[in-house]
């Protein structure tokens, strides 16, 4: 299953809204899609939503610290939204915290 990602630019905040299950195989996509925002549009702040995620690995972790080393590297931040308990129980093990804002 893929998952699938909308982009949404709001004032200050640029979100991308995934919904769908993140593994290996489907991280590359979203990275992909996210990444090519990112190094275009240089946003100062940039969530990632995960309120339509069910399922996430250890490769949406890779997701997230990519993502904040990008956004770092362009002068933004990143910001980790509506996880679920599955998904935050994943981050909370990760350690990841202590690098990404999760609200």
């Amino acid at each position: 299953m893929s998952v699938k990602v909308e982009i949404k630019s709001e004032r200050d905040c640029v979100s991308a809204v995934l919904k769908g299950e993140i593994d290996h195989h489907s991280a590359r996509e979203v990275r992909a899609e996210i990444d090519s925002y990112i190094v275009t549009y240089q946003p100062e702040k940039f969530v990632i939503d995960f309120k339509g995620v069910t399922f996430m690995d250890s490769s949406g972790v890779g997701l997230i610290l990519g993502r904040s080393k990008l956004l770092k590297e362009c002068g933004g931040e990143l910001e980790v939204r509506n996880a679920s308990a599955s998904v935050k129980r994943v981050l909370k093990l990760s350690g990841i915290e202590r690098i990404v804002n999760i609200i």
